[in-house]
């Protein structure tokens, strides 16, 4: 079994990611996303889709990305 570094349960089917060389232990997806999840840098919610990057900035969507700076060149697709 293996300690959660967010939450600290002790849970015999915890995993573990690797990212940028570092390895980190969860018990669950909730708890990596908690840890590992960039933040939207408008609205403050977690991006765990797709998400939208300009200048090495990060939003949950294109819509926060133009709210934050109108002339973004961002789009959403589906």
């Amino acid at each position: 079994m293996a300690v959660c570094e967010v939450c600290g349960n002790d849970y015999d089917k915890s995993f573990e990611v690797v990212a940028a060389g570092v390895r980190h232990t969860f018990d669950s997806f909730e708890c990596a996303i908690h840890r590992m999840a960039p933040v939207c840098e408008h609205c403050g919610c977690k991006v765990i889709g797709h998400g939208a990057e300009v200048d090495g900035h990060f939003y949950c969507c294109a819509r926060c990305a133009r709210e934050v700076d109108s002339a973004a060149p961002v789009s959403d697709r589906a």
